[in-house]
């Protein structure tokens, strides 16, 4: 058994354990050791939530104090502490009923999101970065100033063109990949800290 098949099952087996829906609830559990995007109190607002990893973890890492809506064209299951809204975030329609529930901007927008994958990666790559887009047209009515983001991106052609406009809007962006996320997998992170609104 390769290394990387014994850690990528510690992780499954770990969220199992511990109620997590995906192994992907420990990516942002380590994002936000080494970044700490969000802290007790948060406001946290999860675009492209299914199936609920993530929305799970900004739960526990908000507190009770915090609130956290998780979005998703998908039907995600209710998670316990978080608001779960089943919309499209290519439609900024839906920024209403985002901006009502949390009643003041965001200290927090996380996008772990990945479209419906067609096995033709350069085609899978073009929408994956099309909706980061689309989620910044949403963090940008939503998150407050100085805020924090994180985007998830299929490596490629046009990551870095992504990044450049990341960085207009935020005063430190960093490219990372947390151990979680299995060696092979072409999926990146930019931490994105201190919006500039």
């Amino acid at each position: 058994m390769k290394l990387q098949d014994a850690r990528r099952d510690h992780y499954r087996k770990l969220a199992h354990e511990q109620g997590y829906r995906s192994r992907a609830a420990y990516k942002l559990k380590e994002l936000n050791r080494s970044y700490r995007l969000i802290g007790p109190g948060f406001f946290v607002l999860d675009l492209g939530c299914a199936p609920g990893g993530w929305t799970q973890m900004a739960v526990k890492l908000a507190g009770n104090k915090g609130k956290v809506m998780g979005v998703d064209l998908s039907f995600v299951e209710e998670i316990p502490g978080a608001r779960i809204l089943q919309g499209n975030i290519e439609d900024e329609s839906i920024l209403d009923e985002i901006l009502d529930y949390f009643g003041r901007k965001v200290n927090t927008v996380i996008c772990d999101l990945s479209p419906q994958v067609s096995g033709n990666w350069s085609i899978d790559h073009a929408k994956q970065i099309s909706l980061n887009y689309d989620c910044t047209k949403i963090m940008d009515k939503v998150l407050q100033p100085k805020g924090n983001a994180v985007f998830k991106v299929f490596d490629g052609e046009y990551s870095m063109e992504f990044r450049d406009f990341i960085k207009k809007k935020f005063t430190r962006v960093n490219l990372t990949k947390p151990p979680a996320s299995r060696k092979q997998s072409s999926e990146l992170y930019f931490v994105c800290l201190g919006y500039r609104g």
